[in-house]
């Protein structure tokens, strides 16, 4: 490959990056995350009230996530007591619990989102159509006359007139 196409490619620069990104979180990060998932579901629980069709989903998810934890933590303990050549292993499983459990509370949570946000467009929606529909019933009406040029000017002359006076 040439140059020039290496660096149309980018591939010039993979070559000079030696540090990798890891996104993997730790256990203890993934245990905060999911708390705080929870505080926020709970906070947005809160302020929905109109949403309660949705709790058997709501419930669902809970059941997964509950799950999800108690799996990781009896893996966790087997691993503690198995042989290292097969802990890497069961650790391994049981950060895939862990994250199915935050996968279970974020599903919740931007589903929760979303209907807020529905809700506000609705809301919104439903402000616009009352605001547009008290400026047509506030448009001013008027009644007209249809006159002439010679009885305009009569009129405007004798309201001039009266002025004067």
């Amino acid at each position: 490959m040439t140059k020039k196409l290496e660096t149309l490619f980018g591939f010039d620069k993979l070559d000079n990056e030696e540090t990798v990104i890891s996104e993997t979180m730790t256990t203890e990060e993934t245990r905060t995350a999911i708390v705080e998932i929870d505080d926020t579901i709970d906070k947005i629980d809160a302020a929905l009230p109109a949403i309660r069709d949705l709790d058997a989903s709501d419930r669902e998810l809970d059941d997964i996530a509950d799950l999800a934890k108690q799996s990781y933590e009896d893996l966790t303990d087997l691993g503690m007591n198995v042989d290292s050549r097969f802990a890497a292993e069961l650790f391994a499983v049981a950060g895939n619990m862990l994250g199915h459990a935050l996968t279970a509370k974020t599903t919740k949570l931007n589903k929760k989102l979303k209907m807020l946000d529905l809700q506000l467009r609705k809301l919104k929606l439903d402000q616009d159509a009352a605001k547009r529909s008290n400026e047509i019933r506030n448009l001013p009406t008027a009644e007209g006359q249809v006159l002439s040029r010679n009885d305009l000017l009569e009129r405007l002359l004798s309201d001039r007139a009266q002025k004067d006076i």
